[in-house]
C-alpha cells in the first residue's frame, strides 16, 4: 500500500518515469561497453581476455575507454539526480515545472551519452552536461529551501 500511496503523487510518479528511463539509459551504455570490449577484444582482467583468445588481449582500447567514461559519467550525475528528484518531489513544487526539471535533465543526459559515444565536435557534450545541471541546482536549492529551518 505505501507504493501505491506515493505513486499516486503526481510529481513523483512524473520523476520515477524519468527515473526509470535514466536507469535504463546507464544499463544501455554498460550494454554498449561490454559489447564495443567483445568486438575490439580489448578486455580489463586477464580471465576474459583468456576466455576470448590470449593474454594479448589483457588491454586498452580508445573506445572502449570512451564507452566506459560516459558510463562512469551517467553514475557520477544520474545517481544525485535519483536522490535530488526523490527528495524534491516531497518538497510539493508544481507539476509542470518539476517535468520540466526532469526533461531538461533526461534530454541533456541522453544527448551528453550520444555526444560521447559518438565524440560529436566539441562543445556540444560539455553543453548538454552543463545545462543538465541546471535543474539538479534548482532541485538542490530548493530542498534547502524547504528543511532550512530543521539545519
Amino acid at each position: 500500500k505505501p507504493a501505491h500511496i506515493m505513486l499516486r503523487n503526481s510529481v513523483f510518479s512524473c520523476f520515477v518515469f524519468y527515473g526509470v528511463l535514466l536507469v535504463l539509459k546507464m544499463y544501455v551504455i554498460a550494454v554498449i561497453t561490454g559489447q564495443i570490449r567483445l568486438r575490439k577484444k580489448a578486455f580489463a582482467n586477464p580471465e576474459d581476455a583468456l576466455r576470448h583468445g590470449g593474454l594479448q588481449y589483457h588491454r586498452e582500447d580508445p573506445y572502449v575507454e570512451r564507452c566506459r567514461r560516459a558510463h562512469i559519467n551517467d553514475m557520477e550525475n544520474i545517481l544525485p539526480f535519483l536522490f535530488l528528484g526523490a527528495i524534491y518531489s516531497m518538497t510539493g513544487p508544481s507539476l509542470w515545472v518539476a517535468r520540466l526539471h526532469f526533461l531538461v535533465f533526461f534530454i541533456c543526459r541522453v544527448l551528453h551519452s550520444v555526444a560521447y559515444l559518438l565524440a560529436l565536435q566539441a562543445p556540444t557534450r560539455s553543453v548538454a552536461y552543463t545545462l543538465a545541471q541546471i535543474p539538479c541546482v534548482s532541485m538542490a536549492v530548493q530542498i534547502l529551501m524547504a528543511v532550512k529551518s530543521y539545519a
